[in-house]
This record gives structure tokens, sequence and C-alpha cells, in this order.
């Protein structure tokens, strides 16, 4: 990955607060979901119940794919990511502190809905990369660039 890339991933994760998420269901079906989410640096975050189908599939199978899209105008202005890559529910207490107070800062409305009931209900997921293909179709039509990481 070049510094050019990374620093254009880590603008779209900067610009955009939702993406879609992808997991594997016990049928073998994708079963996609728009999630809220915050990343540092290329691992990105993201909260779901931990009763969930959603958190089901990744304790079944750990591969997740997922897509960010930044809002266009214009299809010469087109940009996200297509990302494919591990998934695990966070169990370490700094970590999650860590990411929690991201959460707070990048979605302050959490606090409206937080309680220490939904705390201990939610587990916040890590997705760890390990193939992004950068869409940037300012570069052209269709422009896509597959960066392994």
């Amino acid at each position: 990955m070049t510094p050019e890339q990374k620093a254009n991933i880590l603008e779209i994760l900067d610009s955009a607060r939702d993406l879609t998420v992808a997991t594997v269901r016990e049928d073998g079906y994708p079963q996609a979901t728009t999630v809220s989410f915050v990343h540092d640096g290329l691992a990105i975050y993201f909260g779901c119940a931990l009763e969930s189908q959603k958190a089901r599939n990744i304790e079944r199978s750990d591969k997740i794919s997922l897509t960010v899209n930044l809002p266009y105008d214009s299809w010469d202005e087109i940009r996200g990511l297509s990302l494919g890559g591990r998934a695990h529910i966070v169990t370490d207490p700094a970590e999650l502190q860590r990411v929690f107070a991201a959460m707070i800062t990048r979605f302050p409305q959490i606090n409206d809905y937080a309680t220490e009931d939904t705390r201990q209900q939610v587990g916040i997921v890590c997705v760890e990369p390990e193939v992004i293909s950068l869409l940037d179709y300012r570069q052209g039509f269709g422009h896509t660039e597959e960066i392994r990481v």
C-alpha cells in the first residue's frame, strides 16, 4: 500500500459515518446491514447486539465484507471502499474503553441511548482488513485499486 493509497482510504473513513457490513449466515447466504462506525487507522469498529444475527454470524465465521460510500452528485465523484477482512468481538477492556470513547465523540447521541443495561447487551466488533478495493471515479469511470493489507 502506498502512502497516497493509505491517505485516500483514511480520508474516506474519516468522511463517512455509516457502512454496509456483510456477514455469512448459517444457511450460507450473505447478510448485509448498515451500521455506524469509527476507525483507528485501518481497523474499523462498530457496535451490535451480542444476541444479534451479525454477532452469531461473526462467531461462526470471522470472514466479513463491507462497503463505505461517500455522498456524490455525479458519477465522476464516486469514492468509496469495498473491503474484505476478519472480524472479532472486542474483549480487551482498554480497547473497549478507547473505542467507546471514540464512538461517543463521533456520535454524541449515543449518550441518549446507552444505559448501563444496553452497554451490557452490545458488543464492539473490530474488523481488520485483508484486502481493500479503493474506488475513485475522479480518476476515471470505474477506477479501482486493489490493495492487499
